[in-house]
């Protein structure tokens, strides 16, 4: 695809929340969760609204790009948990950015941490087929609403809120272009990883205590840790051969911020040097969907992302699922 990103853009909560805060609030000895997360703080919301999340990081998307709300004309949400149901999260961000009736196409999809590959994806398929010209995806994620506190808080120590964006427009000649986008899933490990209230699954009116039962976030993270290590590195092959790449021709590798000691593992697993891995885990947490954004808008500002590199997305999801793009920029 003859895609490429104009702008990024990301935000956080005013309230930065320490591990040792939180080990404070839970009555545990210092560094009981620091040393099994490897998380030191994040970033949780009290006044702000997902809403408030992603119009914020749009907002600096857009003014990266040097371009106006009204130049877009497709908006696609990428949040692995939605602001409601129904309808749709990107209706709303399209609504609060100022955009007008019919002006622009806005939907949501979901492929849980992976969402914003697979918006980034369906956007730019898009944008090939000339049914938009200037796309804006994000994931926006208020992760602290449904975590296990009481009965795992060394799953629940490993998330923050958090939102990113990124400007999509069709690139010239030499700009740059997607390479290759693969996504495998494993529904064997389907189990693993969720949140099973909100949906059809449970009747709310006639299964309350079952609703409420699965209304926090679960992981298994042996179960995934298993699966990942048996099956990751064929993925990360499929995908650079699709590229035509070599793993030395990568430039940069921004992957989904599961946790630090997931990313040191991912770096050993798949021979990539440390300092080729964006890693911003251990000050945001895991954002879910916004991880792999909210990494690339600060490696970009920090000056890790030039023209002419080869970047690498890499991430794994609820599912399970593997998902990676490899971007020319």
């Amino acid at each position: 695809m003859r895609i490429r990103i104009v702008g990024t853009g990301r935000a956080v909560p005013a309230e930065r929340v320490t591990t040792r805060t939180l080990e404070g609030r839970l009555g545990l000895g210092e560094g009981a969760l620091e040393t099994v997360t490897g998380v030191i703080e994040r970033y949780v919301c009290n006044a702000e609204s997902q809403i408030d999340l992603a119009c914020a990081a749009a907002t600096l998307a857009l003014a990266d790009a040097g371009l106006e709300p009204g130049a877009v004309d497709l908006m696609i949400g990428g949040c692995g948990v939605p602001y409601q149901p129904l309808p749709a999260t990107a209706p709303l961000v399209m609504q609060r950015l100022g955009l007008a009736d019919g002006s622009a196409a806005a939907f949501d999809v979901n492929s849980a941490c992976l969402g914003f590959l697979t918006a980034f994806e369906t956007a730019g398929r898009m944008i090939e087929a000339g049914q938009c010209e200037t796309a804006l995806v994000f994931s926006s994620e208020v992760a602290s609403r449904a975590l296990p506190w009481q009965n795992a808080p060394e799953i629940a120590a490993l998330f923050g809120d958090g939102a990113a964006a990124a400007v999509l427009r069709k690139a010239k000649p030499g700009e740059g272009k997607v390479a290759a986008s693969l996504m495998r899933t494993y529904p064997s490990a389907w189990e693993a990883c969720g949140i099973g209230s909100g949906g059809t699954r449970f009747d709310f009116r006639k299964e309350q205590e079952a609703f409420a039962a699965h209304s926090l976030f679960h992981m298994d993270g042996k179960e995934l840790f298993r699966l990942t290590s048996r099956h990751f590195n064929g993925f990360l092959a499929a995908l650079l051969e699709r590229a035509g790449w070599r793993r030395e021709d990568v430039d940069l590798v921004v992957p989904h911020q599961a946790s630090p000691f997931a990313l040191a593992h991912m770096a050993r697993q798949t021979g990539f040097a440390p300092e080729k891995l964006v890693d911003i885990s251990v000050r945001f947490g895991n954002q879910i969907a916004a991880s792999i954004p909210f990494a690339l808008d600060v490696a970009r500002r920090e000056g890790r992302v030039a023209p002419g590199m080869k970047l690498l997305f890499l991430g794994t999801s609820a599912g399970v699922s593997f998902g990676g793009m490899a971007l020319e920029t």
